[in-house]
């Protein structure tokens, strides 16, 4: 089951006796799943009832189900008895995937209305793909007026730039990866929107491979093309969890640059305030890029955005409000020190960030930079 999306687990209750009962149910769900018990029905003499509930997961891994608790009583409420059923059963909770289904349904849909970037092919530049329907920003000169007649809707051609090429998702597992935001933390949402990428990657015949850190290299898999290998990412990632130490970005950088010999798009999902004050990191990633593409995305840091608008109406919200603006502007400056040197950051919201990591790779392979 995906984390954050509610399944409904239907449990069938026989009363094999002469006599009509009532009961309560409690399944034997992790604690951290939404549990809306107890659940109460009847049941008539020689008949079998089914009853429903819904259940949600909001942490992703590996859970084990063994008991089912199940009281009942005569109609008369004059007994009552209790047993346990042994019932072993396991669940995976793996990461939401709904962007990536949303992306895999209408890739063109899903960039125009969340992403900033809208996907523009170049005219005349790599092979003819499909016949798809215009939107707003396509070429009107690749406007294919004969299946627009046809199908009364106006229809366009798409070409497909060269495909091949190596994508790294990076993703940190460290300590600042753990705020908690609106749905989920920071660390859900970068794993959320790398498995977006990977999709966009791997569906377009690129090779793709991931590396999680945080202190240490915690996952790393090779790269490989094939929705297929769409799998084995996943079987790989959805277990990760935030460590609480702070990331090693100096040993993650030498590891990569020991395993990844191609020239790549290196994709690092991290907090952009921690790593500007990673000064050796800056030299390792020098290194790196003169073989590959890098670009940082992070998650806007909407507690400070929202205290640099407040009003200063007391002497310690214009101190808030100051601290605020200082921290802006420091990364302000850091960030255009990165970007000088060609390394480039941004940061999304934390509903826009598979859209605009997306936006970035599909603008990245229009423009043939790798």
């Amino acid at each position: 089951m995906e984390r954050g999306i509610a399944y409904e687990a239907e449990i069938h209750v026989k009363n094999d006796s002469d006599y009509n009962f009532s009961f309560r149910i409690v399944d034997g769900l992790p604690q951290s799943f939404e549990r809306p018990f107890p659940l109460s029905g009847e049941v008539s003499k020689d008949s079998t009832t089914a009853i429903k509930y819904e259940t949600k997961a909001p942490v992703r891994g590996d859970y084990e189900i063994k008991k089912l608790y199940f009281r009942y009583k005569s109609s008369l409420g004059l007994w009552e008895k209790q047993m346990t059923a042994e019932i072993i059963d396991s669940v995976r909770v793996i990461p939401d995937l709904s962007e990536t289904r949303q992306y895999l349904e209408n890739a063109q849909k899903f960039l125009l209305y969340e992403g900033i970037h809208i996907r523009k092919q170049h005219t005349g530049t790599g092979d003819f793909a499909k016949v798809r329907s215009y939107v707003i920003g396509d070429d009107p000169r690749m406007i294919n007026w004969r299946q627009t007649a046809k199908l009364q809707e106006v229809m366009t051609n798409e070409f497909e730039p060269e495909h091949g090429k190596y994508i790294t998702l990076l993703i940190d597992c460290g300590r600042m990866m753990g705020v908690e935001l609106q749905k989920g933390n920071r660390l859900e949402r970068a794993v959320e929107a790398a498995l977006t990428v990977a999709v966009a990657a791997l569906q377009k015949g690129d090779y793709v491979s991931v590396l999680a850190f945080s202190k240490d290299v915690k996952v790393f898999v090779p790269p490989a093309k094939g929705m297929s290998h769409l799998q084995t990412i996943l079987r790989a990632i959805y277990h990760l969890q935030v460590d609480a130490a702070e990331s090693n970005y100096a040993a993650v950088l030498t590891f990569l640059e020991s395993v990844q010999k191609r020239r790549s798009f290196l994709l690092l999902f991290s907090d952009i305030q921690t790593f500007l004050h990673e000064e050796n990191a800056l030299a390792y990633l020098m290194r790196l890029r003169k073989r590959h593409l890098f670009l940082m995305i992070g998650i806007e840091d909407q507690t400070l955005i929202n205290r640099i608008k407040l009003e200063p109406m007391s002497a310690q919200i214009a101190m808030l409000k100051s601290m605020a603006q200082q921290q802006m502007l420091f990364k302000k400056r850091e960030k255009g020190k990165w970007e000088k040197q060609g390394l480039q950051m941004i940061e999304a919201k934390e509903e826009k960030l598979a859209t605009t990591a997306v936006s970035y790779y599909i603008d990245l392979m229009n423009r043939n930079l790798l």
